[in-house]
């Protein structure tokens, strides 16, 4: 269903735009129908710059993104967009910053119904709705009419799923969407996807969190500076890790048996490898750098 081929993402870095920073470095992954796809890395390996991508928020430097075998990149015009919206959806960390605080938090059902299915009756609207809602388990007495602070963020977050589902998407991208909640709702929201993905929906899970990526997901992808560090069925890259970078990342996840202690000294002991990229021939002569507000950096060509 989606399929990205040998993607890359650079972007252009320093105060004149001289830097280069290469965000996401030659991914190929695919999402089936029914299938959850964790993107599994720390801050700044490039799983929210593939979301975007996926999404068509940002375009990829070089590769391909196809859906259902259209090339997305060349997606042209608001009304090719808009088709596209019809079938992918995202949802994303910070559910609070999604709504504006002066409007009723339903109003965003309002926003779906105006800009595609302006011909629905409101007697039928409003049975799509409260459907949309059962199916996010949400009590329409208690979302519908109230304000984003009225409500919490787990609610707020399961109002953004519910307005996906009122179009007929196939593919969720689901970036971070239950950093912010608390523990009780993260399992409330994981339920919710699983029951999702049994509905034949496909998600990409962007997430940083392994525990959380290991629960939901039926493939797992790990990334480390924009690359994939490792990548396969879930069961099989947490019980048998085969990167040095994937067991670095399991090896820090908190153990109740054991102390920080020791597991930092086991880290001194056996320091994670990085990754190793190979540099492309057309890149040979393209230096790349990561240039800091503040800072010059000098470049010797030689």
């Amino acid at each position: 269903m989606l399929e990205l081929s040998h993607v890359h993402k650079v972007y252009r870095v320093g105060a004149f735009g001289g830097g280069r920073l290469r965000a996401v470095r030659d991914v190929s992954l695919t999402v089936e129908p029914g299938e959850v796809v964790s993107l599994i890395g720390e801050s700044g390996s490039g799983k929210s710059t593939l979301g975007k991508m996926v999404l068509g928020l940002s375009r990829p430097t070089g590769g391909t993104i196809t859906f259902d075998g259209t090339d997305i990149t060349t997606i042209r015009g608001h009304a090719a967009r808009k088709e596209y919206y019809r079938r992918v959806q995202g949802v994303f960390q910070d559910p609070f910053s999604c709504f504006n605080p002066i409007f009723k938090a339903d109003r965003v059902f309002e926003m779906i119904r105006t800009s595609y299915f302006p011909g629905v009756s409101d007697a039928d609207w409003r049975d799509r709705v409260l459907a949309a809602l059962a199916t996010v388990r949400l009590d329409p007495g208690n979302v519908l009419g109230k304000y984003p602070h009225q409500l919490s963020g787990g609610q707020l977050q399961r109002v953004l799923i519910a307005r996906a589902l009122l179009l007929d998407i196939k593919l969720l991208v689901a970036d971070e969407i239950i950093s912010m909640l608390d523990a009780s709702t993260r399992i409330d929201v994981l339920n919710l996807l699983s029951d999702l993905k049994e509905r034949g929906l496909g998600i990409l899970f962007v997430t940083h969190d392994l525990s959380l990526g290991n629960y939901v997901s039926d493939k797992s992808v790990i990334l480390r500076k924009g690359a994939v560090a490792e990548m396969g069925p879930t069961l099989r890259v947490f019980e048998n890790p085969l990167h040095p970078y994937s067991r670095h990342l399991l090896s820090c996840v908190p153990q109740l048996h054991r102390t920080w202690a020791e597991v930092d000294a086991e880290l001194a002991a056996n320091p994670p490898e990085d990754v190793v990229l190979p540099v492309a021939a057309d890149e040979e002569s393209a230096p790349l750098l990561e240039v800091e507000e503040g800072h010059f950096v000098g470049i010797d060509q030689g």
